[in-house]
């Protein structure tokens, strides 16, 4: 019987002890009371329970023993104390060894339910413990320290807040149902609801920018959250970037500005340098001349041409145009710092045609191919008024105003033939000739962009005008009229330009046949006419004339030339070839005569004044056309042949 009683105060004990918690005791508070909670319930209701409860004495030993506190041992007077009942029980040896596996299964137990407490505590921070103590008695009484609250969770900023709520309902949107997230073509974000609603109202406009919207506007977005990255930085960085490597480019410009300068100002400085010293030769000779007999002056007006004659054209550069040739005429654009040259185009199978490539003087360097006309260009010249305005004339029948520094053809003008030559106005900056094949010369206006305004009809055999050249008026007593000058293969006219832009003509009194070019050179009045060999003279002549006029008995100018001077070249002239008649680089006022000759595949320099021969420069090929210029205040002259372009340099 006792054993048996022994059992039921086992098993009541292990329900109380199994019992869970009350709901007021949270977090570890309530892990940690477990342990001791049944001995507690046991030993402070004892007065009020029925002898039931009496018998777990033993099992509220144990759960004392096995807490962290220290042990202290009942007597038999404390266990009367407890419980006055217990004398009447006896528990056999039986029931003891009963309640030791008992009490080691319920200490297992309670050290699981332990475990659980430290790692709630070790989660859930710290909170009040209640602390429990033993009296003398063998009661425990609760003690507890005061609580501590849990630390709240981080707040959501309000960014985030209202990152994520519809600006209408101030409600967090949604990534289903009807409030879903949705946006109207200005980008502003609102729940599907509440913009729908807006739109079918009054206001038919966005609730942030006032955009006119509709309800077609309303797109739906299929997106669980929404986040901006701050990239602000990143702009800030990349606009930095940009200006620094404005800057960067910006002084390397100026850097290639100043070495260019420092190119050219050195180059300055030798020329000067070599002049100072050429200068002190004629002082030392001036100084032996003044202490010698007077016998001695021939001997330094003899070495004066010597001191002179150091001077020539040396050869610079050399730059290939067309390596499959066709090349055929140049000019220079003094604005533009470049010399241009005809060539067929490059990519013929994709672009065909005919048009020009820039040389730059300012780095003696190659650039771009600027592509103009159908056939073979014959004329080329430049405005002295208009910066980069190139007139070209074409075998394509067309005139065309190209601008160099666009790079685009501005006018095309249809002269219904092919054009051989042109030239431009200088009285009249308007105003352009372009020279046909039957010998006509058609006028154009710039301001008349449809067809010519004038021509002029050839006053005798109708060839090909192969030169077109103008003289400005000038207040000269030799010859002060201005007029564009007309070279065909068979004889040259002058046409005089009258007040109201008409033209009177003069033919010129030129040996018949043979002519295959006409230049001038303005200020001194005087052109050069080239003439190929016939019967009556076997080599290639230049001929240097003067222009003239005299009056006649109504007293109208009867215009005319005479010859100067003649240039003898060798004995074959098979091609169109262009000669130069230019002033010298030294600004002494004398003219120098530049020939191509095609027997000994060089280009003849000439002085016009005593016709002899100064220098002969030599090029692989029959010299085409030859180009004097002035670039970094030096003098410069450029030869060309079918493939390439020679430049020399005055020094």
């Amino acid at each position: 019987m006792n054993s048996f009683i022994s059992g039921l105060q086992r098993l009541h004990g292990m329900l109380e002890f199994l019992r869970p918690p009350s709901d007021h005791n949270v977090g570890p508070v309530r892990s940690r009371r477990r342990r001791g909670s049944a001995s507690r319930r046991s030993r402070t209701a004892g007065s009020q329970r029925t002898d039931s409860a009496r018998s777990r004495a033993p099992l509220d030993a144990y759960f004392q023993v096995s807490r962290t506190q220290p042990h202290l041992p009942s007597t038999s007077q404390d266990s009367e104390t407890r419980n006055p009942v217990s004398e009447d029980l006896q528990v056999s040896s039986s029931s003891s060894s009963d309640s030791e596996s008992s009490a080691e299964y319920e200490e297992v137990v309670v050290q699981a339910e332990d475990t659980r407490a430290v790692v709630s505590e070790e989660q859930g921070g710290t909170a009040a413990e209640q602390e429990v103590t033993c009296v003398g008695g063998g009661e425990t009484l609760p003690k507890q320290s005061p609580q501590k609250t849990n630390p709240l969770l981080p707040s959501v900023s309000m960014d985030d807040e209202e990152g994520d709520t519809c600006t209408i309902c101030f409600e967090h949107w949604t990534n289903a149902g009807d409030h879903r997230l949705s946006a109207l073509r200005c980008g502003h974000l609102f729940g599907y609801k509440c913009i729908s609603k807006w739109l079918k109202g009054q206001a038919r406009k966005c609730p942030q920018c006032n955009k006119k919207a509709k309800h077609s506007d309303i797109v739906v977005l299929y997106a669980r959250t929404l986040r901006a990255l701050d990239t602000s930085e990143h702009e800030l960085m990349k606009s930095s970037l940009l200006k620094e490597q404005m800057l960067r480019k910006q002084a390397e410009l100026e850097s290639a500005q100043c070495r260019l300068q420092l190119q050219v100002l050195t180059d300055e400085c030798s020329k000067l340098h070599s002049r100072v010293q050429d200068l002190q030769k004629l002082v030392q000779h001036r100084d032996q001349i003044s202490q010698s007999p007077s016998g001695s002056q021939a001997r330094f007006l003899n070495c004066l041409p010597s001191i002179q004659n150091q001077r020539k054209y040396h050869f610079q550069k050399t730059f290939t145009v067309s390596p499959t040739g066709n090349c055929r005429i140049m000019t220079y654009c003094d604005a533009l710092s470049c010399l241009v040259v005809s060539q067929p185009s490059p990519q013929a199978s994709f672009l065909p045609g005919f048009g020009v490539k820039m040389l730059s003087t300012a780095n003696m360097k190659s650039s771009q191919y600027v592509p103009m006309h159908g056939k073979q260009i014959r004329g080329l010249a430049f405005s002295s008024r208009s910066k980069g305005l190139l007139l070209s004339a074409s075998l394509d029948s067309t005139v065309k105003l190209t601008s160099l520094e666009t790079n685009t053809v501005v006018q095309t003008y249809n002269a219904g033939r092919p054009v051989w030559s042109c030239c431009w106005c200088l009285d009249e900056s308007n105003h352009i000739y372009a020279g046909l094949v039957n010998g006509s010369i058609l006028v154009y206006d710039l301001r008349n962009t449809s067809c010519h305004i004038q021509e002029l009809v050839p006053q005798k055999a109708r060839c090909p005008l192969v030169s077109l050249s103008y003289i400005p008026r000038a207040a000269s007593a030799a010859f002060p009229y201005g007029g564009v000058l007309a070279g065909t293969l068979e004889n040259a006219s002058f046409w005089e330009l009258k007040m109201g832009f008409s033209h009177w003509p003069h033919v010129l009194p030129m040996e018949p046949g043979g002519c295959v070019d006409f230049q001038t050179e303005s200020s001194t009045r005087h052109c050069l006419v080239t003439y190929r060999p016939d019967k009556n003279h076997n080599t290639l002549r230049s001929v240097l004339m003067e222009m003239s006029y005299k009056l006649n008995d109504a007293g109208e100018p009867v215009c005319s030339c005479r010859p100067v001077q003649t240039f003898l070249g060798g004995p074959t002239c098979k091609l169109l070839t262009k000669s130069a008649i230019f002033q010298n680089p030294e600004n002494d006022g004398s003219i120098l005569v530049c020939t191509g000759d095609e027997a000994s595949n060089s280009a003849l320099l000439w002085d016009a004044g005593s016709g002899s021969l100064l220098q002969e420069l030599q090029a692989d090929q029959p010299v085409l056309d030859i180009c004097p210029f002035e670039a970094n205040h030096s003098s410069y002259l450029a030869t060309l042949t079918e493939k390439m372009v020679h430049i020399y340099r005055w020094e």
